[in-house]
């Protein structure tokens, strides 16, 4: 099996809600960055900001329930269920426990405990 994963644009930076505030004025105000407030609706996740963030798009998403800040990535796989098998034999497991998500995509962890979103890309 010859699963090619790339890196995806989306980085999600899981945030905790007491420095959730200041965290988006850092990004809008000392940064400059263009800011934007996207609606969610999202059982972990109570508030997301859009930051355009080079070629890639940041999302800061408020966590209640969070003590520290994460950053979760996007890969992009031709084959998500080929992907995963792959995965699977080589000691990964999904982890879609973490946060809803479409049926479509998974979650899965890297030994250092980053998250990974893996999804098909568009082009398949």
């Amino acid at each position: 099996m010859d699963t090619k994963f790339e890196g995806g644009i989306n980085i999600a930076v899981k945030i905790p809600k007491n420095k959730y505030d200041k965290t988006l004025a850092f990004h809008r105000d000392i940064l400059k960055f263009e800011v934007e407030e996207k609606p969610i609706r999202n059982p972990t996740v109570s508030r997301t900001h859009q930051v355009k963030f080079g070629n890639n798009i940041l999302w800061l998403d408020c966590v209640d329930n969070y003590t520290h800040s994460e950053t979760w990535l996007q890969l992009i796989v031709p084959n998500v269920a080929e992907a995963t098998i792959y995965l699977k034999e080589n000691g990964i497991e999904t982890c879609d426990e973490i946060e809803e998500l479409p049926n479509n995509m998974h979650w899965i962890q890297d030994p250092a405990g980053t998250v990974f979103n893996l999804q098909q890309s568009d082009s398949e």
